[in-house]
């Protein structure tokens, strides 16, 4: 299983849990880091994901993420392709670093790029026909792995 994880998911892990939602989200990101810290999983980023992380204005938050960062398994570099893609995304309606971000999920030939953000989620459900990754939430997704593995 080829996995991207975008910024907003690192960071569940450190948000407040001031919701079910929350918590429930940052226990599925952890579950699912540990799938990958095993290689059972494999995550893929991005130069994006990095300069996301390195630009993260708490310092705290910033070293945690940073820490999690060392379980990737590859890093997809942004070139000409992964910036073409990123503009066409751009048109769409995704913002510049999302649609970068997406760019590099496809580039990386993952199967599911996860976010908690629902700006993304709404407008890849929107726009599902002209991705070439399937974008979820990680919690509703690994529901789904869930029930998958165990009918």
């Amino acid at each position: 299983m080829k996995i991207y994880l975008d910024t907003c998911c690192l960071s569940r892990l450190d948000d407040i849990a001031t919701s079910v939602r929350i918590q429930r989200e940052a226990e599925a990101v952890e579950t699912i880091l540990n799938y990958c810290s095993t290689r059972q999983w494999l995550w893929f980023g991005s130069a994006v994901l990095v300069l996301e992380v390195d630009n993260t204005p708490d310092p705290s938050k910033r070293f945690n993420v940073k820490l999690r960062l060392s379980h990737l398994y590859q890093t997809v570099i942004v070139g000409s392709i992964e910036n073409s893609r990123g503009l066409q995304l751009e048109i769409l309606g995704f913002k510049w670093f999302d649609a970068l971000h997406l760019a590099c999920a496809e580039s990386a030939n993952v199967d599911v790029f996860l976010t908690t953000d629902d700006r993304i989620l709404k407008r890849a459900e929107r726009f599902s026909s002209q991705l070439h990754v399937r974008v979820a939430n990680p919690y509703e997704w690994l529901q789904e792995i869930i029930r998958d593995e165990n009918p």
